[in-house]
């Protein structure tokens, strides 16, 4: 690029510092339109393209002779390499691709999964993921409400057209497990198949959904999908014809006949489905003793005590939420303890699980002072308002031996409580609330592992003063015979 100072018609001989010369000069104005067209003497190998006035200068642009290519409108064509040309979506293609392929390997599961490991680096399963479980499951592709396309060519051997057993049913699932550890992107799609075929039980036989039931829980038994599956089993209209309870009855036998209650716990406690099981049912039929009595009935007790656990739970939960909440509001002993027998009795809660959550109750109601000090006094003072709510419901040995150990377990747990130990449980001896008897057990053999050494040091002088009191009064008595 040069800028020369011309006036508007001047003649360009030479550029400045340049030996190379245009062929010619345009002069426009600041509109750009054409005022002169002036021809150069002497010739150079460029030409000028561009020449424009502004505030008595003219910009020269010095381009090569060659003639410019006229823009087009639409644009410039790229030449797109093959192997990036996307193929047209065709699963239609897909499915009897599929499907000729089932049909050569019959019943022979393995050769089934032989066939699905090889056809893998063929077809793009990413593409069709959905359209291959479709076909795998009920032969074919599925249209909405869980119906075969009628013009689409489909397959007698899938899980719905396969004997109803459990040794059957884990053949299928040894072929999908097989699948997803080849091709591990079709690990989250086989867990949305699953969710999209519970949405469509109605429209299956109750054969078919006995089958999808057992290979169900054992996918979920294997860990291949989550129980995060199950809400799709909360459908209303599911819920409603009493299709998602029958449904859920075959799922857990199968999936409690490859786990126990605890590993089926666990999985459905990691999604937050553990506390979800009653929505199985309609809501006028929502209670623990409903669900008890239906699964009981058939046959899954296991499953039915763990739901009862799991309310009792989150009875207890709401339980002590309440009472942090009357303890913060200042509300008497006397209605607390009125309100927390109800509860028991309510909810089935046992005395030495009620003095748990009182004392945890206890304990969440008040700021502690961070210095250790003074933590102390401040929970000898705390602790003897509500030695009375405590005092309550440790009717039974059991109970306050349950305290004693909430009480080590919780002065380990929080470090500055270390030194306070041996002072609390004194105040709640002189509370009558912890007994002679109770104390003695809990330093001879019941105490927790938790701070043992430290604890028990802290309560020698106490228990041997227990002992020598113990020994004293026998003796009164003895003399008094």
């Amino acid at each position: 690029m040069k800028v020369f100072p011309l006036s508007q018609r001047q003649t360009v001989t030479t550029p400045p510092d340049s030996t190379t010369l245009p062929s010619c000069v345009l002069i426009l104005d600041s509109n750009d339109f054409l005022i002169n067209y002036l021809t150069i003497p002497a010739l150079g190998q460029f030409g000028v393209s561009v020449l424009q006035i502004k505030t008595s200068f003219l910009r020269v642009s010095f381009m090569s002779n060659q003639r410019q290519q006229k823009p087009t409108l639409t644009g410039q064509r790229f030449k797109t390499r093959k192997r990036d040309e996307k193929e047209r979506f065709d699963p239609t293609q897909f499915q009897e691709s599929i499907v000729q392929g089932l049909n050569q390997s019959g019943t022979d599961l393995e050769a089934v999964a032989k066939f699905l490991d090889a056809s893998g680096a063929k077809l793009d399963y990413r593409r069709y993921v959905e359209t291959l479980f479709d076909i795998l499951v009920a032969g074919g592709m599925l249209a909405p409400g869980g119906t075969l396309s009628d013009d689409m060519t489909c397959t007698e051997f899938c899980l719905f057209k396969a004997q109803e057993d459990m040794e059957t049913m884990q053949a299928y699932a040894q072929v999908l497990n097989k699948l997803i550890r080849r091709y591990k992107y079709l690990e989250k799609g086989l867990e949305e198949e699953i969710k999209k075929l519970l949405l469509f039980l109605k429209g299956f036989t109750e054969s078919e959904r006995n089958k999808l039931a057992m290979l169900t829980g054992i996918l979920l038994a294997n860990s291949n999908i989550s129980a995060s599956i199950l809400s799709s089993l909360f459908n209303e209209n599911l819920v409603k014809e009493g299709v998602s309870t029958s449904f859920a009855v075959k799922l857990f036998k199968s999936w409690l006949s490859e786990k126990d209650i605890n590993s089926v716990a666990a999985s459905l406690r990691k999604v937050g489905m553990d506390n979800r099981l009653m929505e199985l049912f309609p809501a006028n039929k929502r209670s623990c003793e409903h669900f008890s009595k239906y699964f009981t009935d058939a046959g899954l007790k296991e499953l039915s005590d763990f739901a009862r656990n799991q309310q009792s739970i989150g009875a207890r939960k709401e339980l002590q939420k309440e009472l942090e909440e009357q303890m913060s509001r200042g509300e008497p002993l006397k209605d607390i303890i009125a309100n927390i027998r109800e509860e028991i009795k309510k909810n089935n809660i046992s005395e030495q699980m009620m003095i748990g959550l009182i004392w945890s109750s206890v304990m969440s109601s008040v700021e502690w002072n961070k210095k250790e000090e003074l933590v102390t006094e401040q929970a000898i003072k705390h602790l003897k308002q509500y030695s009375p709510l405590l005092k309550a419901f440790t009717s039974q040995g059991l109970s306050e031996l349950t305290l004693l150990l909430k009480i080590q377990e919780y002065c380990y747990d929080n470090i500055h409580f270390m030194k306070a130990f041996q002072k609390i449980v004194v105040l709640l001896y002189k509370a009558d609330v912890l007994s002679e008897e109770a104390i003695l057990k809990w330093y001879n053999e019941a105490h927790l592992a938790k701070g043992k050494s430290v604890f028990l040091e802290q309560m020698k002088k106490f228990v041997e003063w227990l002992k020598s009191a113990e020994e004293e009064s026998e003796s009164e008595e003895e003399e008094a015979d």
